[in-house]
């Protein structure tokens, strides 16, 4: 499933933005699995920012991000969403969202193994 980010850009710290990802094509399976967001800022690995159960349920945040940052999806659309708040400079990275989670990470019992990722949208935070 190829998937399309779009909500990124630059604000202002203490600011918010509103990301959005949709599969370029419209599946049924698309909405059996937990989808994510990841971030990769520059110079630095990709890391964990949050993720979605296919039900919608269940929500799963980094700590570096919890209480600032909600993430949704719309099963009819097959959209997700990832609604950022109070953001910082460190926030600054490239985001990319995930699908179809194939299992859950041991250690924390959040979605991992993502089949499907989408390019990116860049959000830049200025102090």
């Amino acid at each position: 499933v190829q998937l399309i980010e779009s909500g990124g850009g630059l604000v202002q710290a203490g600011g918010s933005l509103r990301l959005s990802c949709a599969p370029s094509e419209h599946t049924a399976s698309s909405s059996k699995y937990a989808m994510g967001w990841f971030r990769q800022a520059p110079s630095k690995e990709r890391e964990f920012v949050a993720a979605i159960s296919w039900s919608g349920l269940n929500t799963y945040y980094a700590d570096s991000v919890k209480g600032r940052f909600t993430i949704s999806r719309e099963k009819a659309n097959y959209t997700l969403f990832l609604q950022m708040n109070a953001l910082k400079p460190e926030d600054t990275a490239v985001y990319s969202c995930a699908a179809e989670a194939s299992s859950f990470d041991l250690d924390t019992g959040f979605p991992a193994n993502f089949r499907s990722w989408g390019q990116g949208t860049r959000v830049t935070v200025s102090s």
